[in-house]
């Protein structure tokens, strides 16, 4: 694999910002990591951090190089800092930079599919939020999308008991309001179509987030929307991440299997 760490100007957040980026290597001469890469563009997976992480998280804290090397698939990482992927009410423009700039960035930068059937998007946490709401409001982009220990009931977590979202991080994403109908994701689960791509749930059952996952998946089961369902022991921690995301880059319906 080709690790690339890369500082550029965001126009929609009017100043600099980073991805890390892996890009699949054909070579086989690595010892213990075999490289593939199939003809043509190949297809790209999203992965999102979490609220206290930045781009470079992923590749430090688990094995995701090594596991993405035989797969041929590009893994595309950008930072948001913590704007829970949002037009932040107090802030910047991440929705929009996540969205609609970063894939043309990335497509502008290197080669990678454009196809559907070859996009997917995964994220841990503030990012399994992120992801699901990115594949929930644009199913037309994604065939797969994956959340580990996702917030995925942001809007609960407001004046949760016991782990409610921070204040300052509240006012700073939505303001003193609710949270809008496009940033909930179980609002968006509720209203989507036909056309959503594959969805993924992982979280362990010591996970203070563990609720969030199973009031999706309640709101899935009343839809008749299937998800794959992968709930274990494990906290909210990166053991429980580098194994789980081994498991999804397993389930990702890769054409170049």
């Amino acid at each position: 694999m080709a690790l690339i760490r890369c500082d550029f100007f965001s126009e929609a957040l009017g100043m600099g910002t980073s991805m890390t980026v892996l890009l699949p290597d054909r070579g086989a001469a690595g010892i213990g990591v075999p490289g593939a890469a199939a003809d043509g563009d190949p297809p790209v997976l999203y992965l999102l951090h979490g609220l206290t992480d930045d781009d470079t998280v992923w590749t430090r804290r688990t094995s995701i190089e090594r596991y993405v090397a035989p797969l041929g698939l590009a893994v595309v990482m950008p930072q948001v800092q913590r704007s829970f992927y949002c037009d932040e009410a107090h802030g910047n423009r991440y929705w929009t930079f996540l969205s609609e700039e970063l894939p043309e960035v990335c497509r502008s930068f290197f080669r990678l599919s454009t196809r559907r059937e070859d996009t997917f998007v995964a994220g841990l946490s503030m990012g399994g939020y992120g992801a699901m709401k990115w594949a929930l409001r644009h199913p037309e982009r994604f065939a797969a999308a994956a959340s580990l220990s996702g917030a995925l009931d942001v809007t609960r977590r407001r004046h949760h008991a016991t782990r409610p979202v921070d204040p300052a991080v509240w006012r700073t994403v939505w303001g003193d309001g609710p949270v809008p109908a496009d940033d909930d994701t179980v609002g968006l689960l509720e209203r989507s179509g036909d056309d959503r791509p594959a969805l993924y749930v992982a979280c362990g059952t010591e996970d203070f987030l563990y609720e969030d996952s199973m009031r999706f998946l309640d709101v899935a089961r009343k839809r008749d929307v299937p998800v794959t369902v992968d709930f274990g022991p494990g906290d909210h921690d990166w053991a429980y991440w580098d194994a789980r995301i081994s498991d999804v880059l397993a389930w990702l319906p890769l054409r170049t299997r």
